[in-house]
Order: C-alpha cells, then structure tokens, then sequence
C-alpha cells in the first residue's frame, strides 16, 4: 500500500467543486451495496474516510443528491452531478470523500469492504477487513487503529 501525501486535494468532473483534505486517513474502503453500485454507477463506491475537521470545500457548492434520507447525505457537484462526498447526520466526526475524487488516487488501497454479499461475483478486493453488511460504528475504532499501524502519512 502507498500511503497519501497531505494536504490531498480534489474535485469533480467538471472541477466546478473542489476540496482539500487536510488531516490523514481514518481508513478507506469501499462499498459493494446495490444503492452505491447504481449512484456510482459501478461495481462499488470508493471512500476515504476523513475527520471532518479535515475536510473543507475550497471551490463551489455542493448539493444534496442520490437518496435525500435523514442520515446519510450524498453530496454532488450541482453542474456535473459527480458524487463527490458523503455526510452522515447527525454529525458523526467524519466525511467520507470519494476516492475517484482526488485529483492523485493512485494511492488509494480499500482497507476496508462492505455489504460483500450484495457485491457483483467478480468484484471482491483485498482488503484487509472484509464484511457482509455494515459494522456498527463502535466496531470501527479497531480498524482505525489498524489502518493508522499500517499506514505512514507525509
């Protein structure tokens, strides 16, 4: 695994939306559910999981888009429609940005997989944590202490 360089920066297709991530990694992941296979229109969604205290929008404004539910709020860029980030209320201490996102993501390793039983056959990662549905979000502190063991930010 390469590790990511700070500050990371990042915007949308049509770059009318830009952000800045400023603090490393919690961990990345991607999700195999059949809601991030059709918003993303792929086998899976990226994610780098970042503190929001880490992440800021330098350029544009970001709207609501794919499912408008009470928790998790999709943000995409109003004139591309690329989904850019997700917020998950009430405010849970991270933003998960989309991998694909950063403008370098050849970095980018899933330390993580999700909904593994929802994932097309062909798709499985190898990711060091590998899951059938989502963990609870206190099952998470392990792997964030795994992922920061295993990774070295600059």
């Amino acid at each position: 695994m390469t590790d990511p360089t700070l500050p990371m920066i990042g915007g949308c297709r049509c770059d009318r939306l830009r952000f800045t991530i400023t603090r490393p990694p919690l961990f990345t992941a991607v999700c195999h559910c059949t809601g991030c296979q059709k918003m993303s229109g792929s086998a899976f969604s990226t994610t780098v999981c970042v503190p929001g205290d880490g992440f800021a929008v330098t350029r544009g404004e970001a709207v609501i888009g794919g499912l408008h539910g009470d928790q998790a709020k999709h943000h995409h860029c109003d004139w591309c429609k690329s989904w850019v980030f997700t917020r998950i209320e009430p405010d849970m201490g991270f933003v998960n940005v989309r991998a694909t996102m950063l403008d370098d993501p050849s970095w980018f390793v899933p330390f993580v997989e999700t909904y593994t039983d929802e994932a097309l056959p062909w798709a499985k990662t190898q990711a060091r944590h590998s899951f059938a549905t989502f963990r609870a979000m206190e099952q998470y502190q392990p792997i964030v202490a795994d992922y920061a063991a295993a990774t070295r930010i600059t």
